[in-house]
């Protein structure tokens, strides 16, 4: 390895920094987990949960898209544990997962809306 230099962190910042590090499974989970939030139709679709529980029809009609394309991205969601769901007779509704997802929304957007100042 190369020796740093300008030596602004000390080996035991460095080794405590590593021992901190989430393990590689974690770190695997992350990356799907943030690859999901790298399509447009998913983004859209996470903001209109976050403002309220949906059918599936009601959110196709919002992202502009068949019923069966929707279905798909609210499955890759929910296996992501984005999104729950419930069943009153045929009907499935959809709301985010938990406060957590609301909020990750909103801190990214908040970030790429100071970018642009």
């Amino acid at each position: 390895m190369t020796e740093c230099k300008c030596k602004i962190i000390s080996e035991n910042q460095r080794d405590e920094m590593r021992k901190n590090l989430p393990q590689d499974s974690e770190i695997e989970q992350l990356s799907y987990f943030f690859k999901v939030f790298g399509d447009p139709t998913r983004l859209k679709m996470l903001y209109y949960l976050s403002r309220q529980e949906l059918c599936v029809a009601d959110l196709a009609n919002l992202v502009k898209m068949q019923q069966p394309a929707v279905s798909q991205q609210l499955k890759t969601l929910r296996l992501s544990r984005l999104v729950k769901y419930r069943k009153e007779g045929q009907i499935v509704y959809y709301a985010l997962d938990d406060e957590h997802v609301s909020q990750l929304y909103d801190l990214a957007l908040l970030h790429i809306r100071e970018l642009e100042r």
